[in-house]
């Protein structure tokens, strides 16, 4: 018998100052923009939010529990490199991935252009077709951090299965 579990991730983070010239990494891309985002890592808040909801989903905490912000082994720490770490703890559980929809919350990027190499560039990782996994975004209409432009915030729902 299967066994299906939902999880639901959410990060955010600021931009950093244009001068320290951080490159924007979304969903393991770096994305043309005047401004990365700031981090411990490399601040992929799309990862993020979708390492949470995998993590979420198998009752594994949190990726504050697993890659903290205090240990300086994950100062620019790749994202997509800490998302095949949390897979392969996934998988020694026996999970694997059925899908996910991941959605970055923000006024720019826009992301339309980037969206099948971020599909490319995750599904495999997360062991799945890209057709599998979903990337959006939407805007806030120019209200709160999002709209006046000083950070983005990414969400993630996904389904994990058991056998």
């Amino acid at each position: 018998m299967n066994a299906f579990h939902t999880g639901m991730g959410f990060d955010v983070h600021r931009f950093a100052a244009p001068e320290e010239g951080r490159p924007l990494m979304l969903m393991g891309c770096h994305i043309p923009h005047d401004r990365g985002l700031a981090g411990h890592s490399d601040a992929d808040v799309m990862l993020h939010a979708l390492m949470d909801a995998l993590l979420g989903a198998a009752g594994l905490g949190d990726i504050g529990q697993h890659f903290p912000d205090m240990d300086p082994a994950y100062r620019g720490a790749d994202s997509a490199g800490l998302l095949e770490r949390v897979m392969g703890d996934l998988a020694e559980r026996g999970w694997r991935v059925v899908n996910a929809d991941v959605c970055l919350i923000g006024e720019r990027p826009k992301i339309g252009p980037h969206r099948q190499g971020m599909r490319d560039r995750i599904a495999p990782v997360l062991g799945i077709h890209s057709d599998a996994l979903n990337v959006k975004a939407t805007t806030t209409e120019k209200l709160g951090f999002t709209g006046r432009g000083e950070g983005l915030a990414a969400q993630a729902v996904v389904l994990i299965e058991r056998r």
